[in-house]
């Protein structure tokens, strides 16, 4: 029987294309994916590179690359995020992109993906700088995004303030404003309430969903967050305001530990004022990659791509993963995963909060109507529910982890969708 370990080599464990490529033709063998659909599939419809000038704050001109990426179109506009970062890589955005197709698809939303990047080091830069870049790579991929082709949201070191940008220079370009362009923005420019904390709602519905599945208690439960961003300082204040106890946050410059439990409120206010959570006292300073493998019920990777690979796989003492960041886990340290009975909420359903509340601001921009926020996390919890409960019983019914169940479901209803379009000769 073939592996995902048979298709992907360990010197490529970490290349983020390579891994998604590994569960999409694992998942699209299992369906039986016809030739010619798995082609369509298997790569982005359209990768565009744009090389482009910016005047830095000395008097100097600067050169930046961006990338934005639609991997599908197919059940409607291509929904993506924009993240600046010096590490970006085609291949990454390639990646990111194509989970976010699998991703709508699988709360079924008439969304496809896509995702976008720019090269940069925004802790360097000064806010003048960082506007004037957004803009001119706003006006580069223009002709490819829009309400109706492609809608762009915050990501890794963007926010608000960078998709209201983005949304002014589109609309000064279409000489009208269209809030609708791009979501995550300002409330009083056609914002969503909730959407803010939206994955890290996500998170806690699939960890609720999770321990229903599998009988265990909320009462009690250990929880360990890697990431303090949006998705993890979100994810980890609804789980503990639910009864959970979080018990360790894993940042990238040092973890705390508390078995008692960490107050998030209280080391929430304390980044704010420090920028770090480095020095809080509620907590014991612990090496982050030691504390992702202390014993848990649930580990919630939220920050980057490849934190669980081959290297700590083994030493993992959770029962459950939810992954609130994209691509945490390598192809090959899935399977370490399931020999020890781990279960993995992937990051394709366990993330999608955030995407399925920007569909919901696209909808309130375009109707011009907006909700009171119980209503976006009302509508947010009976869609995630719903997409645990198809994938749960894909990963039954055709005997496969959750993360391939999740593949072939969102697999199967892009290529249905393709199927009944026909190809446009």
């Amino acid at each position: 029987m073939a592996t995902l370990t048979s298709t992907v080599t360990l010197d490529r464990e970490i290349n983020p294309w390579e891994a998604q490529n590994a569960r999409f033709e694992f998942a699209a063998r299992k369906l039986n994916l016809d030739e010619g659909l798995w082609k369509v599939l298997s790569s982005p419809s359209r990768e565009v590179i744009v090389h482009f000038p910016v005047m830095m704050d000395n008097g100097k001109i600067d050169m930046f690359t961006g990338y934005r990426v639609q991997h599908s179109q197919a059940r409607g506009p291509a929904k993506g995020g924009i993240r600046y970062s010096p590490d970006i890589t085609l291949d990454e955005i390639r990646a990111l992109a194509s989970w976010m197709t699998w991703k709508c698809a699988v709360v079924n939303i008439p969304f496809g993906g896509a995702k976008g990047g720019v090269i940069c080091d925004p802790s360097k830069m000064s806010r003048g700088e960082l506007e004037r870049m957004t803009r001119r790579y706003t006006s580069e991929i223009i002709d490819f995004i829009g309400p109706e082709k492609d809608v762009p949201a915050p990501d890794m070191n963007t926010n608000e303030q960078t998709m209201a940008w983005i949304m002014d220079t589109y609309s000064m370009h279409m000489r009208q404003t269209v809030t609708s362009v791009v979501t995550g923005k300002p409330i009083n420019m056609g914002g969503s309430r909730g959407r803010t904390e939206a994955t890290g709602r996500g998170v806690m519905v699939a960890c609720n969903e999770s321990l229903r599945y599998l009988n265990m208690q909320r009462e009690g439960c250990r929880v360990i967050v890697q990431g303090f961003g949006n998705v993890g300082s979100n994810g980890a204040r609804l789980l503990m305001e639910n009864g959970y106890k979080i018990i360790g946050i894993a940042e990238k410059d040092g973890g705390l530990y508390n078995p008692n439990g960490i107050d998030i409120h209280q080391l929430t206010e304390f980044k704010y004022r420090n920028g770090t959570t480095l020095g809080f006292k509620g907590a014991e300073a612990t090496p982050s990659d030691e504390l992702i493998t202390q014993e848990c019920e649930i580990l919630v990777p939220a920050a980057m791509e490849n934190v669980i690979t081959s290297r700590n796989a083994e030493q993992l003492r959770a029962r459950i993963i939810v992954e609130g960041a994209n691509g945490p886990t390598t192809a090959v340290a899935d399977e370490i995963l399931a020999d020890k009975r781990i279960f993995v909420v992937p990051d394709i359903l366990a993330n999608s909060g955030g995407v399925t509340a920007s569909y919901f601001e696209w909808v309130q921009d375009r109707q011009g109507y907006f909700w009171p926020e119980s209503r976006v996390n009302e509508e947010l919890e009976t869609i995630l529910r719903a997409s645990f409960e198809d994938v749960l019983r894909y990963a039954e019914s055709h005997n496969v982890n959750n993360r391939i169940a999740a593949y072939m479901l969102a697999i199967d209803r892009v290529a249905f969708t393709i199927r009944q379009r026909g190809i446009y000769a």
